[in-house]
């Protein structure tokens, strides 16, 4: 959910203290033709509307890859079905021999020049995208609807399905793009991301192996610090005293309120919240500060429907947004931190759990010790290179 400038901070250090290392996006030296095929096993898809250069990210470290960075435009669908003009980044490392395909979900932006087309120095896409296409990953980032050039419509903050659905779309430009420009993907794909982009990520996987099975060639995904468990995740929120952080609560209320959207329950502010914090929310929305925790904003009326199971119309939306119970079929991980004070460690623990009782083949769970929202990016980042390393070896 929620990153910051200390989070933003961690990641770029670890971009330039990891500029030295390969990891398993390297693959050997094959002189093999770089093919004009796309990696797709099934009927192609193509969204990809236009994809222009916008710069790229020179290296001196050894055994490191330029690279070359392209904005991308797609086609996807919004909500109601209609079509949007979406974007992305693509960044392709410099070299001939076989790459496989990095999906990037970004986390919490607070602004749209976060977002990875942009290609800003100090943001995800920059720092973690060059960290991994240096090592000759092909990286494929989406804005997400809500960013780019679909910012004149609102993000639908932390819902499934819009970000599986440009996380699937982009993915499908990105092999169009691909095989237009004779780029030597080997058709391996794996999947990445944190907090927001850490339920991004594993929404995008469930919809690639359940919905569109053997479109591509999924090999591995990594999830870090995402609300995997909404269900359980909404009733610990309204039931129980948390940290108060103004940052956190507007995540909280920024989920609440794009529900309330896009599953047209469209219910006044006074349902969920009492005053005065009803008319402060009202007033500014998702920007609101409020430093007391959740619940006690929160009105009795709301609670109690929520926790007696009356109000069926909002637990059908958390229900939507749940992608903690599925068997997913390929290698998996799960990082968090046990001390997360934002997206409460049990989102993890609950998914593994579950996804062990459906007897998924390869599903773990990486416990940070002592490490907060922030706190464990780096420690996730460094994992997540290390598995891959080993899947794409």
């Amino acid at each position: 959910m929620k990153s910051n400038s200390t989070f933003y901070g961690i990641m770029t250090v670890g971009l330039l203290l990891g500029s030295t290392m390969l990891t398993g996006c390297e693959q050997p030296e094959s002189g093999l033709e770089a093919p004009a095929v796309s990696g797709a096993r099934s009927a192609a898809v193509n969204t990809l509307v236009s994809a222009f250069p916008i710069g790229g990210y020179n290296t001196s470290a050894k055994e490191a890859y330029d690279v070359k960075a392209y904005r991308i435009l797609y086609r996807t669908s919004n909500i109601d079905g209609s079509s949007i003009i979406a974007s992305g980044l693509l960044l392709v490392p410099d070299k001939t021999t076989p790459s496989p395909l990095m999906s990037l979900q970004h986390y919490t932006i607070e602004v749209d020049w976060q977002a990875p087309s942009y290609y800003q120095s100090g943001t995800e896409g920059y720092t973690i995208g060059n960290r991994f296409a240096t090592r000759g990953c092909i990286v494929a980032a989406a804005d997400y609807i809500g960013y780019g050039a679909s910012r004149n419509v609102p993000h639908l903050y932390e819902h499934r399905n819009s970000l599986a659905t440009a996380g699937l779309d982009m993915l499908r430009a990105a092999r169009q793009f691909l095989a237009q420009n004779r780029v030597n993907w080997d058709s391996r794909l794996c999947l990445t991301g944190y907090s927001e982009g850490g339920f991004a990520t594993l929404a995008l996987q469930k919809k690639l192996e359940e919905e569109v099975p053997g479109e591509f060639n999924l090999v591995a995904s990594s999830a870090g610090a995402g609300a995997h468990d909404k269900p359980a995740f909404v009733k610990y929120i309204i039931n129980n005293k948390t940290s108060g952080n103004a940052d956190y609560n507007r995540n909280y209320i920024w989920t609440l309120l794009t529900y309330d959207q896009v599953y047209g329950l469209n219910r006044p502010v006074t349902y969920y919240f009492k005053e005065p914090y009803a008319t402060m929310i009202a007033q500014r929305g998702k920007e609101v500060s409020i430093s007391s925790s959740l619940h006690s904003t929160l009105t009795d009326t709301f609670r109690q429907a929520v926790n007696d199971g009356t109000d069926t119309a909002f637990l059908n939306a958390i229900e939507d947004n749940d992608v903690h119970d599925w068997k997913p079929s390929v290698p998996t991980r799960l990082y968090h931190g046990d001390a997360d004070q934002l997206v409460f460690y049990f989102n993890s623990q609950n998914a593994y759990n579950a996804m062990t009782l459906r007897q998924a083949p390869d599903v773990s769970l990486i416990t940070l010790r002592g490490k907060n929202h922030n706190s464990a990016g780096t420690d996730f980042l460094n994992g997540t290179e290390a598995f891959l390393a080993q899947i794409l070896d």
